[in-house]
């Protein structure tokens, strides 16, 4: 994470990307229109940061990399160039960008308490970028896991999702099912924010992880909705300390997709 003072120190040395995007269908890039930060570009969730939606990869199946990094460059990043990325909800999608970039080893970070932190001038309209290269690379399979691998029971799993969802209360209409993989526990990714919107102290985090049975030398894998806000957890948990933790791209969308795959419900592991 950095804060709003150090991106203002570098504005034009970095992209800034705005990763807007809501889960009720309104348009991102509509809310980027009516104000960004100065030269940042709009990333789409659905497009740029993930493959189209199956039943097998869920909604947000991670991008091809070529047609990632294709898309990316159109936007002005290039090998080396360092991305800061931020939304209008805490970080809940822009850290899906900051992960797959940090996770294939490139430089980039989340703006801390994301746009409501930024308190200069803000632009309108769209931004023109320069067209960089960037280069393909692999997703790196020790970070990500498969449903059988969720379901091993090797790792501790953690759901990002809001508790109602967890357990079952809420279904959204793009969910087969209500409930949560057995055995998974609870973590609510805006568990990670303090009330201004900032993250909590990495200290902060790891008691909260720890009560969940996660610290360092812990495997852990995440997983939320469609792959996306758990990419707020795994960003979460490296400022805490723990490193390794795995993403299980499908999430949600993919395991309740699939007729055999068990469902718990209420607020336990189950």
């Amino acid at each position: 994470m950095v804060d709003a003072a150090w991106v203002r120190e570098r504005l034009g040395a970095l992209v800034l990307a705005d990763v807007r995007w809501f889960l009720d269908g309104r348009s991102g890039r509509d809310a980027y229109r009516t104000g960004h930060l100065p030269g940042a570009v709009w990333v789409d969730v659905d497009t740029v940061l993930s493959a189209p939606a199956d039943d097998v990869d869920g909604r947000h199946p991670l991008p091809d990399p070529e047609d990632f990094a294709r898309a990316l460059g159109a936007l002005s990043v290039g090998d080396g160039t360092t991305v800061v990325a931020y939304d209008a909800d805490g970080g809940a999608y822009a850290a899906r960008l900051v992960w797959l970039l940090r996770s294939t080893g490139r430089p980039a970070a989340l703006l801390d308490g994301g746009l409501a932190a930024w308190e200069g001038e803000r632009e309108t309209g769209d931004v023109t970028p320069e067209p960089a290269v960037l280069t393909p690379v692999a997703w790196p399979r020790d970070l990500l896991r498969t449903a059988d691998e969720v379901a091993s029971g090797e790792a501790v799993v953690l759901d990002a999702r809001a508790a109602d969802r967890y357990s079952g209360a809420v279904v959204l209409p793009s969910d087969k099912a209500s409930g949560h993989v057995p055995g998974a526990r609870s973590a609510p990714w805006a568990g990670n924010l303090a009330p201004d919107g900032s993250f909590h102290t990495p200290e902060r985090l790891r008691e909260r992880f720890r009560a969940l049975g996660v610290e360092e030398g812990t495997g852990v894998v995440v997983y939320c909705g469609s792959g996306v806000t758990a990419c707020h957890d795994l960003l979460a948990l490296e400022r805490a300390g723990v490193t390794g933790a795995a993403l299980y791209p499908g999430s949600w969308s993919a395991w309740s997709a699939d007729p055999s795959r068990p469902v718990a419900t209420g607020q336990e592991p189950g």
